[in-house]
């Protein structure tokens, strides 16, 4: 019944759309040295998507939650995390083609610290994103967007010079499936 719905289409292409966005975004971004033109980026990237398309997670993390408290239909989940990845592999693929280096794409492990650290601070920045999301679930567009913008730069900065700042998995896994870089892609 749910997949004759044009609504489930619907939202399966705003999360693909959402995903492909958000991550072309991020990795434009992560070109520039340092973690804060990424952060800003994927924050007001995040603002905007919900005034744009609707209510997408572009997130797997997101989604995975969502299924979890039986927020969202197992097809539907399903779905969606499908239509996440191949948005963001898209999005990897044209950044791939337009960037100069492959190695700015993929989130990493830092120097400054070890990989159970850089996972620790990938955890708590995807947990304080998706208590915005939750807390936001049942808003209007501005205060949702708002809030899950500011959720994403402030998760970005923080997490940004241990792992990367992903909190997304699709982001982490489009940059790995296009280069061929999985190094300590676990902690994404």
């Amino acid at each position: 019944q749910e997949l004759r719905s044009t609504s489930f289409w619907w939202a399966v292409l705003a999360e693909a759309l959402a995903t492909l966005i958000f991550v072309g975004v991020v990795l434009g971004a992560s070109v520039t040295p340092g973690p804060l033109a990424p952060a800003l980026a994927g924050g007001l990237v995040a603002a905007a998507l919900p005034h744009t398309l609707g209510a997408p997670q572009a997130n797997p993390a997101l989604t995975l939650a969502l299924l979890c408290t039986r927020k969202l239909s197992a097809l539907r989940g399903a779905a969606g995390l499908l239509a996440q990845c191949t948005g963001a592999v898209l999005a990897s693929a044209a950044a791939r083609s337009a960037l100069p280096d492959d190695a700015s794409l993929v989130t990493r492990v830092s120097a400054v610290g070890t990989a159970g650290q850089a996972w620790g601070w990938e955890t708590f920045a995807t947990f304080q994103l998706a208590l915005a999301a939750f807390a936001t679930a049942d808003r209007a567009a501005g205060p949702t967007g708002l809030a899950l913008g500011s959720a994403v730069a402030a998760g970005a900065l923080a997490a940004g010079p241990f792992s990367g700042g992903s909190m997304n998995p699709a982001r982490s896994l489009g940059p790995a499936i296009v280069t061929g870089i999985w190094d300590d892609h676990w902690v994404s």
